[in-house]
């Protein structure tokens, strides 16, 4: 079976000062790790790469593990197919919406949260920010701005309970672009 080309978003890193990581180092952490074709995009931790489905697998827990040995600090380190980010690109209802490109952001959950807990969230806590649950990702669609929203990570890791990282809709385009086919 042929590799996979695939994105790893970390959560974390290279933020405000805190959590540095060189993102040499970081690709070196994927290539150990059996991934082919890495490189990376901007310096808060996208990585784009190749790798089989055994190698996908395992991956997460195995560059968690070497930025703490190495580093001393956690990263959660959540993965997306070329195939997931092509749908993500594709199922943004706030595009289909005509929204301002500005303003929207996608949270990638590591986990598909159950529908309880997705039926639980709050819509009105942070208005006239808006935010929809698809699977494994949260679109949001934030009027105020990233910096003044309370539909923040913590918030949505405590309600869904998992982990997630959210990336820029330009980011994103940028990612799907770069983790294409050649």
């Amino acid at each position: 079976m042929g590799q996979a080309r695939a994105v790893a978003l970390l959560r974390g890193v290279n933020v405000g000062g805190k959590n540095k990581l060189p993102m040499k180092d970081l690709c070196a952490f994927f290539v150990d790790a059996g991934c082919t074709e890495v490189k990376n995009y901007i310096q808060s931790g996208n990585v784009i790469f190749r790798a089989d489905a055994k190698v996908l697998k395992s991956l997460p827990g195995t560059i968690e593990a070497r930025i703490s040995e190495r580093f001393g600090f956690s990263s959660p380190v959540i993965l997306r197919t070329h195939e997931e980010i092509a749908k993500i690109v594709r199922e943004n209802p706030y595009v289909a919406r005509g929204d301002d490109e500005k303003q929207l952001h996608v949270v990638f959950l590591r986990d598909v949260p159950a529908r309880d807990l997705v039926d639980a969230l709050d819509p009105q806590r942070s208005p006239p920010d808006e935010f929809t649950v698809r699977g494994g990702e949260i679109y949001l669609s934030l009027v105020n701005g990233a910096a003044k929203t309370k539909l923040t990570n913590a918030w949505m890791d405590s309600k869904l309970k998992t982990i997630s990282t959210g990336r820029n809709w330009r980011t994103v385009l940028t990612l799907y672009s770069l983790s294409g086919p050649e």
